[in-house]
């Protein structure tokens, strides 16, 4: 029996000196290419619900970055910068002979989407920022305010042990499940795409890059800002959030307020990963969005 998830091509492309493994799913000429949030993360837990453009008539394509899932995972915390990113998405998109994209980037993949579309936005015909922000020190703010619901005691329980650095301690795990179950993904039950991203994660790229949790940012990201210079990208975008988002609507608000030309959706159900907690709604606002800008 085949395998409905198996790619229509696997490609290995060779960035820095480095693999990268690829993957294409469908024939159509528009084409969706994902760029996945971690970082560090395999790319499955976007992959998987995305699959079904194919059947609208899009040819989906994603990989996985480098240092995680099937791709090389060097032991040099040098690569671990946007800026390299951005090259590595050129050249994925070049070696495929991709032509103008559908860029659709969730979280990291959202900064990573902006930093390229500074650089390439010729190569765009539409940019998806999902679930993401542009202004770092902004989205501090805010999770701190998600934090601060935990109550008084709990943020103090916290801050304690980020200061001592015991992280590792349950009681700070325990919150930091929390926080994920209330701002990442909303289910009762993690879909299994998700668990496979999370169970190959590369917490050297993560930590790296932005820190130890969702909630804690210290890597080199965590000044990152470019909304000033985001009011250049002139390619249509779509700006989507969730309600319980842990980049929530605040942040999508200053993103739509720095484009010329974008619109917004919130997922009134959803945090994190509305393609998984209210996909139907998800899809219906992606499929308009996309069928208008073929």
């Amino acid at each position: 029996m085949s395998d409905p998830m198996a790619p229509d091509a696997r490609t290995e492309v060779v960035v820095d000196g480095h693999r990268v493994v690829t993957y294409s799913y469908g024939t159509g000429e528009e084409v969706v290419f994902l760029l996945n949030g971690g970082p560090g993360l395999p790319c499955d837990y976007l992959r998987d619900p995305h699959l079904r453009l194919v059947g609208e008539g899009y040819r989906v394509v994603t990989y996985d970055q480098l240092g995680c899932g099937a791709s090389d995972k060097p032991d040099d915390k040098t690569l671990w910068d946007i800026g390299r990113y951005v090259e590595e998405v050129e050249t994925v998109r070049t070696a495929l002979g991709l032509g103008r994209i559908h860029l659709l980037g969730h979280s990291w993949g959202g900064w990573l989407s902006i930093e390229y579309a500074l650089k390439y936005q010729d190569n765009l015909k539409t940019l998806i920022l999902e679930n993401t922000c542009g202004d770092m020190p902004h989205l501090q703010t805010e999770l701190n305010r998600l934090r601060e619901a935990l109550g008084p005691e709990t943020v103090a329980m916290m801050q304690r042990h980020e200061a001592q650095g015991t992280l590792d301690h349950p009681e700070y795990e325990a919150a930091v499940t929390i926080l994920n179950y209330r701002h990442v993904c909303r289910l009762d039950e993690w879909p299994a795409a998700v668990n496979r991203s999370l169970d190959d994660w590369n917490m050297d790229v993560y930590g790296t890059m932005q820190g130890p949790n969702e909630f804690l940012y210290t890597g080199n990201l965590k000044d990152w800002q470019r909304l000033d210079q985001m009011t250049g990208i002139r390619t249509p975008c779509l700006i989507t959030t969730g309600l319980h988002d842990e980049l929530g609507p605040p942040c999508a608000m200053r993103m739509l307020q720095a484009l010329p030309d974008a619109r917004i959706h919130v997922f009134k159900n959803s945090s994190h990963m509305p393609f998984h907690e209210e996909p139907e709604a998800y899809f219906a606002v992606l499929g308009a969005f996309l069928a208008e800008n073929r």
